[in-house]
């Protein structure tokens, strides 16, 4: 008999199934012990289980604006409205944008309804207003003396909260300057204001320095004694108090001096009334200017009105020194930019540019646009669910999937017997990993389990019994045709794991589709369907496959006992064919 040639396996070869259940068990230790280091060890609830409020809000035109509902705007709203929530200290809010015209807000328990609803509700307000001093983020505690005699020297140099504070400062001139000098971080910064629409960049000259009338505060000049209370009392230094000073802010008149914080909490501003209002600006975009080099910028379009007030603003800036040639972009009550002006800008059109990436820039061309846009929203339905009514539904839904479980385990254990084990035991080992991954999502990306997850993770059951039931019967086949088990085991797997490939495909691909083209709670469904999905392939591939190949040792599976499922009596398996070691076909004669 010929010897097997070097380098190929027998086909009957087990390989390492230890490796591969090793290789699972370390899995599920990282990933337990990831739930106990970031101190989560329940998955985190949607509001249809956990309680809270949803709200859909219905886009309106304003007269005379028809086209002003497009994608754009509705991601820069539901963007804006976000940031608002969130800083009420809701991390877990989910706003998003539904259809042409609707965004969704939901709002887990623990929020005040009537104050989520005030920040949904309103429209963004933008303005632009001077700086008058500038304070690092946290709340001051008492007044400091000024380290200087003259205040800011104009030349950036660090001050207490001015140019040291961290965020890169912006500068305002004509054009770009050829002359761009590092800043305190050692970076060029030129964020200009270039006149238009001649486009031609005119040389920006020295700031002419106005001397004031009292000794300036540190980072600018010497504030009303109330208004330096409020400045001291400012704390920025979390996301609650932003949104309180915010809140606080935004109500404040236009014609009135505001405190307010910036929006990333690093610096604090004492600001003048309002120069111009977000309505004057009919346009702002981000463009990548390539001819004179200044990278990704924010243009800026007024309207007629808008640019003669831009023009008296920059006009009485330039004159003034840093801090106060700056203007703040005020939006909502929170600073989301800060230009220096160094002369006056006429023309109706302005350009902010220098250390901007794409994405920044685009955000505070959406910002700018956002605040001019004649949009509005109402509230078209709110409702509120209770954390008994969610916990009713939870309850519902794990009762639905013990009942689900039962029934396939019955299944399981009166077909197949023995191989019950091997399919409980997977779905064991798929039912940790789903829950600890889903545990781990919920502070990592946001995910919250939902009604229509839980009803995924329920048709998953159906899912992954499914792949075992392909093996398991694979395996028989071979029986049937008269190999004992361990070739059967090995024989029946690569026609079984191509079914469970292509029909685990099928399902991850239905689950990928359903989630890109719907939006809510239909998405937990999907996600919840296709995470579970790709958790079987991993299951049936490291756990299952090798559990069988090492039970296949075992004499009560190998010799086919009557409880194990594999008996070849009962699955009617054929005698297995057999010849005689150099017997001599038969021949027979002719007639």
């Amino acid at each position: 008999m010929a010897a097997p040639k070097k380098g190929r396996r027998a086909p009957a070869s087990q390989g390492h199934p230890g490796r591969a259940l090793i290789l699972v068990l370390i899995a599920i230790v990282g990933l337990i012990g990831g739930m106990f280091a970031s101190g989560t060890m329940t998955p985190r609830l949607g509001i249809d289980l956990a309680g809270g409020t949803s709200f859909t809000l219905a886009a309106q035109n304003q007269p005379g604006k028809p086209n002003a509902i497009n994608e754009t705007n509705m991601n820069t709203a539901a963007g804006i409205m976000e940031r608002r929530v969130n800083g009420l200290g809701v991390s877990e809010a989910e706003v998003q944008t539904q259809g042409s015209n609707h965004i969704i807000v939901n709002i887990p328990k623990g929020t005040d309804a009537k104050q989520a609803r005030q920040q949904v509700g309103t429209t963004a307000q933008l303005g632009f207003r001077p700086v008058l001093t500038i304070a690092a983020g946290g709340k001051t505690p008492a007044p400091q003396p000024s380290p200087s005699k003259g205040g800011t020297n104009g030349k950036g140099d660090k001050a207490a909260g001015g140019k040291g504070a961290p965020g890169t400062q912006q500068n305002a001139s004509s054009g770009p300057s050829p002359n761009a000098k590092p800043t305190s971080q050692g970076r060029a910064v030129t964020d200009a204001l270039k006149k238009a629409p001649s486009g031609k960049p005119t040389p920006s000259g020295p700031a002419t320095p106005s001397a004031p009338a009292t000794p300036p505060a540190p980072g600018g000049a010497a504030l009303p004694p109330a208004l330096q209370k409020q400045l001291n009392a400012l704390d920025c230094s979390t996301k609650k108090s932003r949104a309180a000073a915010g809140e606080k802010a935004a109500g404040t008149k236009p014609s009135d001096p505001v405190v307010a914080c910036h929006n990333d909490g690093s610096r604090k501003y004492a600001l003048g009334p309002v120069g111009v209002e977000g309505t004057d600006v009919k346009d702002a975009k981000a463009v990548f200017d390539s001819q004179q080099g200044q990278g990704w910028i924010v243009q800026m379009d007024f309207t007629s009105e808008g640019g003669k007030k831009f023009a008296d603003t920059t006009g009485k800036l330039a004159a003034k020194t840093e801090p106060q040639n700056e203007f703040a972009i005020v939006l909502d009550g929170a600073v989301v930019s800060n230009p220096r002006v160094s002369e006056r800008l006429n023309g109706g059109n302005a350009t902010i540019s220098g250390g901007f990436t794409q994405q920044s820039a685009e955000d505070l061309g959406n910002m700018l646009s956002y605040g001019a846009l004649p949009l509005s929203f109402k509230i078209d339905d709110e409702t509120t669910v209770t954390a008994a009514l969610g916990g009713e539904q939870l309850h519902a839904g794990l009762i639905a999937g013990a009942i689900g479980l039962a029934l396939v385990v019955l299944y399981l254990v009166a077909y197949y017997r023995g191989l019950a084990l091997v399919a409980l035991a997977s779905l064991g080992v798929s039912a940790i990993l789903t829950y600890t991954i889903m545990t781990l999502l919920g502070p990592a990306i946001g995910f919250a389990l939902n009604l229509p997850a839980v009803c995924g993770a329920i048709v998953a059951i159906g899912i992954t019994a499914d792949s075992f039931i392909v093996y398991f019967e694979r395996i028989r086949d071979e029986i049937r045709e008269g190999r004992t088990l361990r070739p059967a085991v090995e024989r029946g797997w690569p026609r079984a794991r191509r079914t469970i490939l292509v029909s685990d495909f099928v399902s991850f691909l239905a689950a990928a589709v359903l989630f890109i083209v719907t939006v809510g709670k239909v998405q937990g469904f999907a996600f919840t369907l296709g995470l579970t999905t790709v958790l079987d392939v991993v299951v049936v591939f490291l756990f299952t496959k090798p559990l069988m190949t090492l039970l296949a040792r075992r004499k009560f599976f190998a010799d086919g006992h009557p409880w194990s499922g594999l008996d070849p009596k009962r699955l009617g398996a054929k005698p297995p064919l057999r010849r005689r070691r150099g017997a001599a076909p038969t021949q027979t004669k002719e007639a």
